[in-house]
């Protein structure tokens, strides 16, 4: 019932667990103490609340076309893309338009009606929030 392990094998077992465990602390706190890259702080990523029925790719896909995605970064109060330098309003307008245009796939309909765009300067998370209003949308039947 009881498994008999040799002293030097137990203490063989704890070095390794504490190795391990103190590597991954020590990446966690340099991958934390490093949000500065040479460039400026890199894009981290899209959160995106309150949508029901438009999808979050479909979302995230119109933020990224504006800027907001992976090899871009954020230089004081400027957004630098691969193609191009944007000031961060200008930026940030751009994004709230691009998730305002997000459709329903597969047809024309555009049921958000206001968007809340937010960007953590430390991070470099863009927290998208959404508010969808199927009252005032237009469905036009097929003709």
């Amino acid at each position: 019932m009881f498994i008999k392990v040799r002293r030097d094998t137990l203490i063989i077992l704890m070095l390794a667990f504490i190795l391990i465990t103190s590597g991954r602390l020590m990446s966690y706190m340099s991958y934390a103490s490093s949000t500065e890259t040479e460039q400026g702080i890199p894009i981290a990523g899209v959160i995106i609340k309150g949508n029901d029925v438009v999808p979050t790719d479909s979302i995230r896909v119109n933020i990224n076309n504006v800027g907001f995605r992976t090899g871009s970064y954020i230089q004081g109060d400027t957004l630098i893309t691969t193609k191009r330098k944007v000031p961060m309003n200008e930026a940030l307008n751009n994004a709230r338009e691009a998730a305002m245009l997000s459709t329903i796939p597969g047809t024309g309909v555009m049921p958000i009606k206001a968007v809340d765009v937010k960007l953590n300067k430390e991070t470099g998370i863009l927290t998208v929030n959404v508010i969808e209003d199927f009252s005032t949308v237009e469905v036009k039947p097929n003709q």
